[in-house]
């Protein structure tokens, strides 16, 4: 999809390759229609264990709410409250979680760029959290402000990623208590895709949701979802005030909450993929739940952070079959509950951008798309267990993205009887390369990363030997020297401006803000 298109673009039709083609750089890829087949390892009674497993985690072990209100809601919705802990009825999860939406439709500040999400549809998120970068000359540091607008910009600019996100790294020149304001500003001012709102506080949460009344108006926010908020639980089953209170100021809105249990597999669930996946649903199920205490048809999304721990150092893994198994099982137990789903992305564990990080996150994304995952979060970025955010990793993430996108909408079949005509032109000898069917069809037959080099090692040398982190990183200099900024109306960033100036007066702050943008 493109800005301002004079009418819709249909994905995989030529009106729309050509319409990519002459796109300004900071063209968008619709959402994905993913129509692979779905990776399912398990089968019906084994779907039904875990199921059962849950069920009985919720019932007979329960789990920890600590907040106290929650547990009033819990009490009025007819939960057996024994102290912090909740004993969840099955019946009564059930009842709940039919009334989450099973899709809607995001709307973005550029409504061109709103996403059909859920079913076969998938949007692709960057990274966020991480507290160091590797900058555009590879060095780690402290993020500051302008290094968020940075990846801000870079996610606006590309066409695989849906999302802005929000905290990509942390700004650490802006003091902790305002830093949600300016970060949802960033998300706001420096592209129109869709983004995530900071979940820190319920407090915090609010904040942003005003800031997206400021930007959307009121009645949208109950229309239709803008913006979405992740809620982690603390595994195992747990859940805490900080995220119940975000929750709750979501769904009163009605707008999507990630409901994630946080799992390092081996450490806070059980050493062993299916019992790990038995609690982490019914971690899920209780979140996803108690959206439906908060407001009936609130949309929310099965979630989870997941990871596997080293049995020899206890430190997180990613790309290990293990996760990928779970993965495909999660996928399955969201389709059984008919809500959707989320996973993460291009994880990685390396310190550098090297050959470690590309295999992890190959091995993470092709488990994900066959998974049939819809919110397809930390897409670009993510190294070092999330520690920090490479640039050169976020831009080739973002390619990956592109070429996983490609692969996931399947076999075309549109230009078939055309191709298999050329077969009979050329016939036996000949060569396609200046066939009609081949310059008609050359651009979009097989996918041409612009951030792999394909060519001779001679080229290469002639080129200066550039590998994939210099190529890569002179790149993301490249297109931020091209980025032009989607202007907000003017009166709207005032509006904004001046909520964040107002904020900041009532909020405790000791320390100077630089609030450069």
């Amino acid at each position: 999809m493109i800005e301002n298109p004079t009418r819709p673009i249909r994905s995989g039709g030529r009106e729309a390759r050509r319409a990519m083609r002459m796109a300004p750089r900071s063209s968008m890829l619709p959402a994905l229609e993913r129509n692979l087949p779905y990776c399912e390892p398990m089968d019906p009674d084994q779907i039904a264990r875990i199921d059962n497993a849950s069920m009985a985690i919720l019932e007979d072990v329960g789990v920890v709410f600590r907040d106290e209100i929650a547990l009033e809601d819990w009490r009025k919705a007819g939960a057996d409250v024994r102290g912090e802990r909740v004993h969840l009825d099955r019946g009564l999860v059930r009842e709940l979680i039919s009334t989450i939406p099973s899709s809607w439709t995001y709307r973005a500040r550029n409504i061109e760029r709103s996403l059909p999400f859920g079913g076969r549809h998938s949007i692709f998120v960057p990274m966020t959290g991480a507290p160091f970068l590797r900058d555009l000359d590879d060095v780690r540091r402290l993020p500051t402000l302008a290094d968020l607008n940075m990846f801000h910009k870079l996610a606006h600019l590309s066409p695989a990623l849906h999302s802005t996100a929000h905290v990509i790294v942390e700004p650490m020149d802006v003091k902790v208590s305002h830093r949600h304001l300016h970060i949802t500003y960033s998300s706001m001012k420096h592209s129109d895709k869709t983004f995530m709102g900071m979940t820190t506080s319920g407090r915090n949460a609010e904040d942003v949701l005003a800031m997206c009344d400021i930007l959307f108006g009121a009645d949208v926010l109950e229309e239709t979802p803008v913006v979405t908020g992740n809620c982690n639980g603390n595994s195992p089953l747990v859940w805490d005030e900080t995220m119940l209170s975000a929750m709750r100021a979501f769904c009163k809105r009605k707008q999507p909450v990630l409901c994630s249990p946080f799992v390092l597999g081996g450490a806070n669930t059980p050493a062993s993929v299916a019992p790990a996946v038995a609690q982490l649903n019914a971690e899920a199920l209780s979140g996803l739940a108690y959206t439906q205490v908060i407001r009936k048809g609130a949309p929310a999304v099965y979630g989870h952070y997941l990871s596997t721990v080293s049995m020899k150092s206890g430190a997180p893994m990613a790309g290990t079959p293990e996760i990928s198994l779970m993965n495909y099982m999660i996928g399955q137990m969201a389709r059984f509950y008919n809500v959707p789903w989320r996973s993460s992305n291009t994880l990685g564990g390396a310190k550098t951008f090297d050959a470690q990080a590309g295999y992890e996150s190959a091995m993470t994304m092709n488990a994900v798309l066959h998974a049939g995952t819809n919110y397809i979060w930390h897409s670009a970025g993510w190294n070092e267990a999330g520690m920090h955010c490479s640039v050169a990793k976020f831009v080739v993430d973002a390619e990956m993205c592109a070429m996983g996108y490609r692969m996931a909408e399947g076999v075309r079949w549109d230009d078939f009887d055309e191709a298999m005509q050329a077969v009979r032109d050329v016939g036996p000898g000949g060569h396609y390369l200046g066939h009609a069917h081949t310059l008609a069809n050359f651009e979009r037959a097989f996918f041409m990363p612009k951030l792999f080099d394909n060519n001779s090692i001679e080229q290469w040398q002639a080129d200066g030997s550039q590998e994939i982190t210099a190529r890569a990183l002179e790149y993301a200099r490249k297109i931020l020297g091209e980025y032009e900024e989607p202007k907000l109306d003017e009166a709207t960033d005032e509006a904004l401006r001046d909520y964040i100036a107002r904020r900041e007066r009532e909020i405790p702050a000791a320390d100077a803000v630089n609030t450069e943008y």
